[in-house]
C-alpha cells in the first residue's frame, strides 16, 4: 500500500527541486493505460502483464524493448504519443502538488519527464498545474532515465550544480537516474500499489509538505505546520 515517511526528510538546503511528471506531480495512469492497453491488444500482447512496464521510460524505448517483428519503434511511438495527447480524461494533480509547485520560486524548479514535450504540456494543463520555466522532455536528451542525462540537463538549464538538487520521483528508473546524476531524492508513493525496493525517503503526496525559501535563495523541504 502507499506509505509516507516524513521523519527522514533531507536535513539540508537545495538550490533547486526537480520533479518527474507522471505519478509524481500528476496521475495519468487511467489515460495512459487506456491508450497503451489498446495498442498492446492490437499487437497481441498480454495487456495485464505489459501495462506495468510502461511507466518511467520513454515511449520509443518501451516499444523498442519489445522487439516486435516488423514494428518501427519511432513510428509506433509517434502514434502512441498522438493518442495520449488526445486522451487527457481523468488526469489529475496529485494532492497538494498545485499549491506546492506554486509556492516555489520559478527559477528554482523544473519538470524532468520521460514524456515528449507536447504530451507533457497537454497533461500539465489538464491537471491544472503551473507551467515551469524549465521543462526537460524526452526529445531533449539522447539517453533517457535511468541514465543521468535528463536530470543533469535540468540542473544545467536552471544554472545550479547537480549535487544541489532534490529530485521528486515515483519510479525506480527515475530514482536510478537521479542517483547517477549525484542528486538526493524523495519518492512519491500515492500511485503505488506496492512499495518500491528502495531506501529513498517516501512521501505519500504534497499535502503535508512545504517548501521554505531561505534568505539566500535556497530551498528546504519541511513537514507542513
Amino acid at each position: 500500500m502507499p506509505h509516507t515517511t516524513h521523519t527522514q526528510l533531507p536535513d539540508r538546503h537545495f538550490s533547486a527541486f526537480l520533479f518527474d511528471m507522471d505519478g509524481t506531480i500528476l496521475t495519468s495512469i487511467k489515460a495512459a493505460e487506456r491508450v497503451w492497453g489498446d495498442w498492446a491488444a492490437s499487437h497481441g500482447l498480454d495487456v495485464a502483464a505489459f501495462l506495468p512496464t510502461i511507466h518511467g521510460k520513454r515511449t520509443e524505448e518501451t516499444v523498442r524493448a519489445l522487439a516486435l517483428p516488423g514494428v518501427d519503434a519511432v513510428a509506433e511511438a509517434a502514434r502512441i504519443t498522438l493518442a495520449e495527447i488526445e486522451d487527457v480524461a481523468g488526469i489529475e494533480a496529485i494532492r497538494g502538488a498545485t499549491d506546492f509547485l506554486a509556492s516555489l520560486p520559478p527559477q528554482r524548479w523544473a519538470i524532468v519527464t520521460s514524456a515528449p514535450r507536447k504530451l507533457a504540456e497537454a497533461r500539465i494543463a489538464a491537471a491544472g498545474l503551473p507551467t515551469p520555466d524549465v521543462l526537460v522532455a524526452a526529445e531533449d536528451v539522447e539517453r533517457g532515465k535511468p541514465a543521468p542525462d535528463p536530470f543533469l540537463l535540468g540542473a544545467r538549464k536552471l544554472g545550479v550544480a547537480a549535487g544541489d538538487c532534490l529530485v521528486f520521483e515515483d519510479t525506480l528508473a527515475g530514482l536510478q537516474s537521479a542517483a547517477a546524476a549525484g542528486m538526493a531524492s524523495v519518492v512519491v508513493t500515492t500511485t503505488h500499489a506496492h512499495p518500491l525496493e528502495t531506501d529513498v525517503v517516501a512521501v505519500l503526496d504534497y499535502a503535508q509538505l512545504r517548501a521554505v525559501t531561505l534568505p539566500e535563495g535556497g530551498l528546504r523541504l519541511q513537514v507542513a505546520g
